[in-house]
């Protein structure tokens, strides 16, 4: 997992005329990796953290020979919530198929705490209703690397996580919005033709590191690819490129946009 030479480039494009549906396309300066990778940030889906906030992370990426899409969304405060936000997140990863210098053979969604939610739930876009958000997907993901993600929305909003954050996003809690959270949900999504990769940490304080256990234990029952994978750090610091956990979230991405996951279930199905 060596850098690439020279600098990778960076270009802006907006997916939709809201002034926050943009994303940051980096592209390699030298040989290009196979697939492009979607970055979607955390922050509980709100307005105090924005795509800059994985720049670090989108640089390395791309500095390692990987496309990378840095996709920014309305968010609670600025337009989002239930639909908005799904609705870019599925927007932003349909653009790439306008975007000619992008690689799109295999894509795969990376993302951080809230952004985790986001990753995996687009994962899953293809069994979604065709009135639901995100429905018929133009750009179909290989798989997701969800980096301490929320990823039992239900649960979440039951244990008002971030202050409530889950329900303010959906705008209610599931026991009056149970048809919304069956969309919204990851967990409620089970199983999905994707591969998802969970790295998290026992010493998460801020989405309990439960959230992936119970997501991947899930997942794993109903004949899915999902796998726990633990490291060591906080929450903030697992989506650092600069951290120890860092590491082990590029071998999650490269088995994932080299098709390793992929071609080695088709194998055992085989």
């Amino acid at each position: 997992m060596t850098a690439s030479r020279g600098e990778p480039s960076r270009r802006r494009h907006f997916y939709g005329p809201d002034p926050s549906q943009y994303g940051d396309l980096h592209l390699p300066a030298g040989n290009r990796r196979a697939g492009t990778v979607v970055l979607f940030h955390g922050g509980w889906w709100g307005p105090k953290y924005g795509a800059d906030n994985l720049d670090g992370a989108a640089a390395d990426l791309a500095g390692r020979g990987w496309t990378v899409w840095n996709v920014e969304y309305r968010r609670l405060g600025l337009g989002g919530g239930y639909p908005q936000t799904l609705a870019d997140a599925a927007a932003a990863i349909d653009y790439l198929a306008t975007l000619g210098d992008a690689g799109t053979g295999r894509v795969v969604a990376v993302g951080h705490s809230a952004g985790g939610h986001l990753a995996v739930w687009a994962a899953g876009r293809a069994k979604l209703p065709a009135d639901a958000p995100g429905a018929a997907p133009v750009m179909e993901l290989t798989g997701a690397v969800s980096l301490a993600g929320v990823l039992d929305l239900t649960a979440a909003a039951s244990a008002m996580l971030g202050n409530g954050a889950a329900v303010a996003l959906m705008g209610g809690g599931p026991g009056e919005l149970a048809e919304q959270y069956a969309i919204a949900d990851p967990f409620l999504r089970l199983p999905i033709p994707a591969v998802v990769r969970c790295v998290h940490s026992r010493s998460d304080d801020r989405v309990p590191f439960a959230q992936s256990v119970t997501y991947t234990e899930a997942a794993a029952a109903l004949g899915q690819d999902a796998q726990l994978v633990e490291v060591e750090g906080s929450h903030f610091s697992i989506a650092d490129a600069s951290s120890a956990a860092w590491p082990t979230v590029l071998k999650a991405v490269e088995e994932l946009a080299q098709g390793e996951a992929t071609d080695d279930a088709a194998r055992e199905r085989r």
